[in-house]
């Protein structure tokens, strides 16, 4: 059976823990699809859904088995849409286990199609957040061990720092 993966998220930007579990992602899944949510629901995005796509085709779009895509609408939609029966997650910290629960559980409730699996990052990285990183760089700070150098100089010119 083929396995073919999604890893939904805003990534207001992809993060090097993001890239993390893509490339773990990937050596696991014969497919991987970074799928980047144009719908932020009540988050306020940095970058345009364009942006975003293009700076994660920058950051992990050479991984061999990896593409990037945007949608709209339903995680689990997109998912059998495009043929993909697994959502990869991410679990950082104890803290994010239990609104990835309630998402697991009812996107389980919404198609029996779609596995969700969840993969927690390289210690190095279980503290790096997009919206951390944001707060970093707005407020002047490096954010050179957190991103790729193309999220580093989208970031430096969104924020005036260039």
């Amino acid at each position: 059976m083929t396995t073919r993966a999604m890893y939904p998220g805003t990534f207001d930007p992809i993060t090097l823990g993001h890239e993390d579990l893509v490339r773990r992602a990937a050596r696991i899944f014969d497919r991987v699809v970074v799928a980047i949510a144009a719908n932020t629901g009540s988050k306020a995005p940095m970058f345009t859904l364009g942006e975003r796509v293009e700076l994660a085709k920058q950051t992990v779009g050479e991984i061999p088995g990896v593409e990037v895509m945007g949608y709209d609408g339903l995680t689990v939609e997109f998912a059998e849409h495009n043929d993909l029966n697994v959502i990869i997650r991410g679990l950082r910290a104890v803290s994010d286990f239990e609104y990835e629960f309630q998402l697991a559980a009812m996107n389980r409730h919404l198609t029996e199609v779609v596995e969700t699996v969840f993969l927690t990052p390289t210690e190095e990285y279980t503290f790096i957040s997009s919206t951390l990183v944001k707060e970093v760089a707005t407020l002047g700070g490096d954010v050179s061990e957190f991103v790729s150098a193309p999220v580093r100089a989208a970031l430096k010119k969104r924020v005036g720092r260039e």
